[in-house]
């Protein structure tokens, strides 16, 4: 009788946590019978993270209730999930091959930089998502221009959340425009009425470019900056492209087109009349400090170095402004390329692994319930511009999904060996045609390699 009485509790215990797990708290996910890690580790591995694991110790009311959701999440799905570093930003990637190489059984997902992860795709070190697992995939939650990046062959090897961080922009020095008479709110007046295209923006550099003492020598230039982006950017802004994929899905090499020929034209031009080169720096990246001391009016750069912590442009004297690259004519779409952070699933797994982890990542990364994370992006940028404008009109705009957009020099390395040593570094001392002719069979090898794997 005892031993009946034994069982009798114990199901009526066992049904209580199945009551439990059931029903999700008001607000929650409804809960999805039949997923059970059965108390294993999810690791997400980045390249920056300290850990997930680590709360504290007087959290907010939106920091409670994103752990409260958490451990939820882990409770109902018996896993512990932690986000933790696994190399840095070059070395995480091979981190990830080599587990692939030799499996431990644990589960991961690994974020990636976005120069890496079509290396790993092409490489067989990745497995598909699977979207179906995904509340609604079509959600903004999910980013689109993302999400195509990584589809290869229909299937989706990548995925990222949330409004992509905008890169390329336009600083400039309000001073500077100040002192040759340019209001800098024009500047954005135009960007806003859509009229902020090459030639105002080729009037303003010669404008502002002067030999203040009249000894023949420049003393303010027009700009400087990452003359990569410059090409890159521009290109996509004048409807070009490097390479495309044809109706039979080859890839191959388009930087011969009128439309590319026409914008990398278009940058050398701006460097050869108004780009100024510290000749006695040796630092890849001179134009930031040049910046600050006031030696040109643009930069052309990315904007973590205005608008992040411990940005590089902290501590600039003068007050500075940010604009989109102009336009090749007016009413022209403003553009910055994509550079998210992607997240993976290592190829070790069976199709069920990868369903459940794709369902538990979906999970893991939505906003935390009852808190609206609208504006959550702004962060601290308004303490980190000299003017909302940068801010609302700029970096809010080049946000949204119709201002971005991918590169597919990508799907064959990186940006500086597939496109800046054969072309973008060139620019000071061979024009654009001559570095194609030169460098297209190179690219069409590239091309021929990735069409036949």
């Amino acid at each position: 009788m005892k031993k009946l009485a034994a069982i009798v509790l114990a199901i009526m215990m066992l049904c209580s946590c199945v009551s439990v797990l059931a029903e999700a708290p008001e607000g929650y996910p409804e809960v999805k019978e039949g997923v059970d890690f059965g108390g294993k580790t999810i690791y997400i591995y980045d390249y920056w993270s300290t850990s997930s694991d680590e709360h504290k110790a007087e959290p907010t009311e939106e920091e409670q209730a994103m752990y409260d959701y958490r451990d939820w999440i882990m409770k109902t799905y018996n896993c512990h999930i932690t986000q933790v570093q696994d190399g840095d930003w070059g070395s995480n990637p091979t981190q990830m091959m080599n587990f692939v190489s030799a499996p431990d059984g644990s589960y991961r997902i690994y974020v990636i930089e976005p120069g890496s992860v079509m290396n790993l795709v092409n490489n067989g070190y990745c497995m598909p998502w699977d979207l179906s697992q995904f509340a609604d995939a079509e959600d903004d939650k999910w980013n689109d221009a993302d999400i195509d990046f990584m589809t290869v062959g229909g299937k989706v090897y990548g995925v990222a959340t949330g409004a992509s961080e905008p890169r390329q922009c336009m600083f400039f020095n309000k001073r500077i425009l100040a002192d040759a008479g340019i209001d800098w709110n024009e500047i954005y007046d135009l960007q806003a009425n859509g009229t902020w295209t090459w030639a105002k923006f080729e009037e303003i550099l010669s404008t502002v470019q002067k030999d203040t003492d009249n000894d023949g020598v420049i003393d303010i230039y027009g700009m400087s900056g990452n003359t990569s982006d410059m090409e890159q950017l521009f290109v996509h802004l004048n409807g070009g492209s490097f390479f495309e994929f044809n109706e039979e899905g080859k890839l191959l090499p388009t930087m011969n087109s009128d439309a590319t020929l026409e914008a990398l034209n278009f940058v050398k031009k701006l460097y050869d009349n108004y780009y100024y080169v510290d000749p006695d720096s040796t630092a890849w990246n001179y134009w930031i400090e040049s910046f600050k001391a006031g030696k040109f009016a643009f930069l052309a750069h990315q904007t973590y170095d205005g608008f992040n912590d411990t940005c590089l442009l902290d501590g600039m004297e003068d007050d500075w402004g940010c604009v989109a690259y102009p336009v090749p004519q007016e009413g022209g779409n403003y553009l910055t390329m994509i550079s998210d952070n992607i997240n993976l699933i290592p190829n070790v797994y069976n199709e069920e692994e990868a369903s459940m982890l794709s369902f538990l990542f979906d999970l893991w990364t939505n906003a935390t319930p009852g808190f609206d994370d609208e504006d959550g992006w702004i962060g601290n940028k308004y303490n980190k511009v000299s003017d909302d404008r940068a801010v609302d009109e700029t970096y809010a705009m080049l946000r949204q999904p119709e201002h971005c957009c991918g590169e597919t020099a990508l799907y064959l390395g990186t940006i500086n060996d597939v496109l800046g040593q054969p072309l973008f570094w060139n620019i000071s001392w061979q024009t654009p045609a001559e570095s194609i002719e030169a460098a297209m069979p190179t690219w069409e090898g590239l091309c021929n390699d990735y069409n036949n794997k």
